[in-house]
């Protein structure tokens, strides 16, 4: 028994207590009343009577022993733990609980779609994978377009250098298969997700929102498409907004302007985000060319339209006065509080 009790002495000598949790463990094996002492104590009546003396002194020595590893370790810890909660001011308020919130983008499309709603458009969507026959043939591109070269467009190879499958470069092709498989009159809005091989900088990325609107009926002109544009452009920006419309070309609408709006830092008198102009392009438009109303089965000679396009991402930079848009892809949190539900 006396090997065991100095067996026991060195165990709770070596005993390692740096946690809270070591110390219960310690505590439980050793001091309490069912520990491993006490059983020692136990078994004291049966040592022979001579030696019960020494081996009692040895075994309240061991006692005495662990009671003292074990307060010096709560102290030791206390003390560590005091050490530790300096320079909390338990005064100061809580932080703030962020439940999150409409991501921006989201937020201007849903106003952007209610505007033109209560025009009397409808909303259509398409696949994001879209094949070249309705991302350029459809829209009156030719072979030999720009646009159709793998620097501008990303095209799904899988090994073939020929493919025709791509990431759609705008949601024109929507309004294709609106055309295709209704009958006019028709007017529709196309939002959504669309990538260009581009490179990442404070104003273009490589993939953004996008929303188009389409309307043919009999006798629609450019007067009905200015007039549509006015009226969202004053209920997006402000009344006081200016606009101006600026001849352009685009392979599916002919006539073509782009339309820009008085710069939302400089009011107009000129900056570094203006490029010192003073205006902001917001978007294309134009009446919806003959030839692609006629790959769509629509008669140019009974029918006419109009259809406009705009980025979303740069009315969200426009509208909050945001100067770089990589800010709307990167989910900083710091950026994305500034937008509470």
């Amino acid at each position: 028994m006396e090997n065991t009790i100095r067996s026991l002495q060195q165990e709770i000598i070596d005993f390692e207590i740096n946690t809270p949790e070591a110390l219960e463990t310690f505590r439980l094996r050793y001091t309490v009343r069912k520990g491993l002492i006490a059983t020692l104590f136990g078994q004291l009546k049966s040592v022979e009577p001579a030696e019960k003396p020494r081996i009692g002194q040895l075994l309240n020595e061991l006692k005495q022993s662990a009671d003292a590893r074990l307060s010096e370790a709560e102290e030791k810890l206390a003390a560590t733990t005091s050490e530790s909660g300096k320079g909390i001011d338990l005064t100061l308020p809580g932080r703030r609980y962020f439940t999150g919130s409409e991501h921006p983008v989201q937020k201007v499309l849903g106003e952007m779609k209610k505007i033109f709603s209560d025009m009397g458009f409808g909303i259509a969507t398409g696949p994001e994978l879209e094949l070249d026959h309705y991302n350029f043939d459809m829209l009156n591109f030719p072979p030999d377009h720009p646009a159709r070269d793998m620097q501008d467009t990303f095209f799904i190879t899988n090994g073939n250098a020929d493919s025709d499958v791509l990431l759609r470069t705008h949601t024109s092709p929507v309004q294709v298969r609106v055309m295709l498989d209704q009958k006019p009159p028709i007017r529709v809005i196309c939002p959504g997700k669309v990538y260009r091989n581009e490179a990442i900088s404070a104003r273009s990325y490589c993939v953004f929102h996008q929303l188009e609107g389409l309307y043919i009926d009999k006798n629609v002109s450019f007067a009905d498409l200015k007039a549509t544009i006015y009226s969202f452009s004053r209920q997006m920006f402000g009344s006081d907004v200016k606009l101006r419309f600026r001849p352009s070309f685009f392979p599916f609408t002919e006539p073509s302007a782009e339309v820009d709006v008085t710069c939302y830092l400089c009011g107009g008198k000129g900056c570094r985000v203006c490029k010192k102009s003073g205006w902001l392009e917001i978007m294309g438009c134009g009446m919806v060319h003959p030839n692609v109303m006629r790959n769509c089965g629509i008669d140019p000679e009974t029918w006419s339209g109009y259809a406009f396009g705009m980025g979303v991402d740069r009315t969200v930079l426009l509208r909050y006065k945001i100067d770089d848009i990589r800010l709307l892809f990167e989910n900083d949190l710091r950026m994305l509080r500034q937008f509470p539900a």
